[in-house]
């Protein structure tokens, strides 16, 4: 005969077998806010997916609307993870608060220590150099050699230049005064403004007003030279390595963090995780002419012909850290 005891026990299995389950799998879904331009055109992120079965929902916006949606929504807002561009931005974003730290030894071992926060709270996907590039018709190679060349009388009514406004420029001064400090770099900005440089707030156009003859040399992304040649290979345009005996060539990145209140943070990292691989590495340069963040991945061919350099390995952050000094020494030497 069965106890009172046994009985109950056997009833409250039922009961049990008929609640839902708690031990299902992971997150069906993860949400990213993204600043990348072209953020529904990523093929890695249809890969995690077929990979993992983790959709993902991404919302698009530039980085400052981002990083403001994400303070206004505090502990309520849906992201799981915020990509962004410039390191600057990443940079202002943990020190906001807005990203939590993430121990994982495969994106450190993935993502070089001088491309990732110090303090874990972001990581480089892709790679971004800001480089000199010139004329072929017009320069030859022999004529470069840094930045801070650009300042001799030599280029004065032949250099185009972004506003010193735009957030890539910044972090190229911020990155140099981390090196040199603020008097140097301002000297070499006042060298840049004495030789009246044509000023144009898109580096396609600069790469488009090079090509045409209106100005020798200029300081651009690669990138956007990458989807230049893809359309038109016999633009007369080139990049040259800047500083390769001195600093290395200014990099930047684009970036993710998982948010500080992330509602699925384990699918989360490991999106960050698959993100800094090899193969998801390998679309991110293909798909945007990017350098891979991860030097185990390999480069598009159109960028692979510009050959290899040296970068400056200068932590990233600076960008941020010395975001207004960059501005200030803009100012004072009357860099518009």
């Amino acid at each position: 005969m069965r106890t009172i005891a046994t009985i109950g026990a056997v009833l409250a299995g039922a009961l049990v077998a008929l609640l839902p389950s708690t031990g299902a799998p992971g997150p069906a879904e993860i949400v990213i806010y993204s600043a990348r331009s072209h953020y529904n055109q990523e093929p890695a992120f249809d890969a995690f997916t077929k990979k993992t079965g983790i959709q993902v929902k991404i919302f698009g916006g530039n980085a400052p609307e981002l990083f403001e949606r994400l303070r206004a929504e505090a502990d309520r807002t849906p992201a799981d993870v915020l990509i962004t561009v410039d390191a600057g931005y990443l940079w202002n974003a943990a020190r906001a608060g807005l990203l939590a730290r993430v121990d994982s030894p495969e994106l450190l071992a993935n993502i070089p220590a001088h491309l990732r926060d110090p303090e874990h709270r972001w990581f480089g996907l892709t790679t971004r150099a800001r480089t000199i590039m010139y004329n072929t018709r017009k320069v030859a190679p022999a004529e470069l050699s840094t930045y801070e060349a650009l300042a001799d009388p030599t280029w004065k009514g032949r250099l185009c230049l972004r506003t010193s406004s735009h957030v890539y420029n910044q972090s190229l001064l911020a990155t140099m005064i981390k090196r040199h400090g603020e008097s140097r770099v301002e000297a070499t900005v006042r060298g840049w403004v004495a030789n009246q440089p044509v000023l144009i707030n898109s580096d396609t156009k600069i790469l488009e007003a090079i090509a045409a003859g209106q100005c020798d040399v200029g300081i651009t992304n690669t990138y956007y030279l990458g989807r230049l040649l893809a359309k038109e290979p016999a633009l007369p345009v080139a990049p040259f390595w800047a500083n390769q005996a001195t600093t290395g060539t200014h990099v930047n990145i684009s970036g993710a963090g998982v948010t500080a209140h992330a509602k699925n943070r384990t699918a989360a990292i490991k999106l960050l995780e698959f993100l800094s691989s090899p193969e998801a590495q390998q679309m991110f340069a293909d798909s945007n002419f990017e350098y891979p963040a991860n030097p185990q991945a390999a480069v598009n061919p159109v960028v692979a012909r510009w050959g290899r350099f040296r970068q400056d390995d200068v932590n990233v952050a600076a960008a941020g850290e010395f975001q207004a000094a960059a501005v200030r020494v803009a100012d004072r030497a009357g860099y518009k």
